[in-house]
């Protein structure tokens, strides 16, 4: 076990910075979801596949991956911050450890709380029986992450709602069309699908759907 902590340049890894190395590369696909904006978009994604009727398409894989990249592009202003602020001085040693994580946090939590409703972040400071701040950013993130992901699904589901409409709207005029023809045997999903493709089309929706997630973050 010694020898598999032995460093580079014949030095020592330090045994609790390797720990908690390995515990931050463990959990950050969940600090990915908990505290950025990729529960949302792929939740609005997951929305649109549904309403439009198409099962698989795009796949799963794909959702993810375009998630994965506007999360990045939303992020890279907080990104940006936290590498200025908190990597390269502790890279450069001006910055301790826990100094450069501190700031890292603080920087996160300025991102979740901008977009964190007033009352969802005061539910969780009364659940948790913390001491009411005057300043947000003074909160712990044990209760800052559970109100920004709360808010977050919220909003996801919120336009989920939105984007169902219209979808909703055309198979109900192909559905009552085919019932005042007298085909109730045929299908009212695999009719209004086309339509559906085309008002999606026509209205550029996935320029319109990026731009509008975008812009939804504060």
């Amino acid at each position: 076990m010694n020898e598999l902590l032995t460093g580079l340049n014949g030095g020592s890894v330090p045994t609790l910075e390797l720990i908690y190395l390995l515990t931050f590369v463990a959990l950050l696909p969940s600090i990915v979801i908990m505290m950025t904006s990729f529960t949302r978009i792929i939740i609005v994604l997951s929305f649109t596949r549904s309403a439009m009727g198409v099962q698989q398409t795009p796949p799963n894989m794909v959702l993810a991956g375009v998630a994965f990249f506007l999360t990045l592009y939303i992020m890279a202003p907080t990104i940006n911050k936290i590498n200025v602020e908190a990597y390269e001085p502790y890279k450069k040693g001006n910055l301790s450890q826990e100094q450069a994580l501190d700031t890292m946090g603080r920087d996160m939590k300025e991102f979740m709380l901008r977009n964190t409703e007033v009352k969802t972040l005061e539910r969780f400071v009364s659940m948790s029986k913390a001491e009411l701040k005057k300043d947000p950013k003074d909160y712990p993130l044990t209760v800052v992450v559970p109100a920004f992901m709360t808010s977050e699904l919220k909003r996801g589901f919120t336009a989920g709602f939105l984007i169902y409409l219209p979808f909703l709207l055309i198979d109900v005029v192909v559905s009552t069309t085919l019932m005042a023809m007298g085909m109730v045997m045929l299908p009212p999903a695999m009719v209004s699908m086309p339509f559906k493709l085309l008002l999606f089309i026509t209205v550029d929706g996935w320029n319109l759907l990026f731009s509008s997630l975008v812009h939804s973050f504060r």
